[in-house]
């Protein structure tokens, strides 16, 4: 039994504001230094921003992506065949499955700057996960994307 799966590849980006942060770790870090004198006070400047813009950057990097047979959520690879029904979930709805309709047993990938977000049943019976809650700027895209895996004969 084959599947196949509409291409689909989101990037979890980090909003605009967060440079905008990384700028002013780096700021602080200037003044800390201001006392050692100008030299100290760049580097710290350069440095600070540049440490907390990796960080920014690296939280941000997270993909979602429909792969062939698979679906990818960041580290997790999950094969198509595993996967039951996807709920798209409003920016309320999102946050009730983030808080207390949530599952300890879930993955949750998780990213509170994106107020929608995807709820896709895991229907192996070996796996104790019950769902999989992934944040997405477009959630009836990947819906589509994981509707269109179905089995071919």
């Amino acid at each position: 039994m084959q599947l196949s799966a509409a291409p689909y590849e989101e990037r979890l980006t980090a909003p605009r504001s967060w440079w905008l942060i990384s700028f002013l770790v780096g700021v602080s870090l200037a003044l800390i230094l201001l006392p050692f004198g100008t030299l100290p006070m760049l580097a710290g400047l350069a440095g600070g921003t540049a440490a907390a813009a990796v960080v920014a950057s690296s939280y941000g990097s997270v993909r979602i992506r429909v792969v062939g047979d698979f679906l990818i959520a960041g580290e997790a690879r999950i094969p198509l065949a595993a996967l039951g029904e996807a709920e798209i979930l409003d920016p309320e709805e999102a946050r009730a499955w983030r808080t207390y309709k949530a599952d300890t047993r879930a993955f949750l990938l998780l990213r509170a700057y994106i107020p929608t977000a995807l709820r896709v049943e895991v229907t192996d019976p070996e796996d104790p996960t019950p769902y999989l809650y992934l944040s997405t700027r477009e959630p009836e895209r990947l819906a589509a994307a994981l509707q269109a895996a179905e089995p071919t004969p």
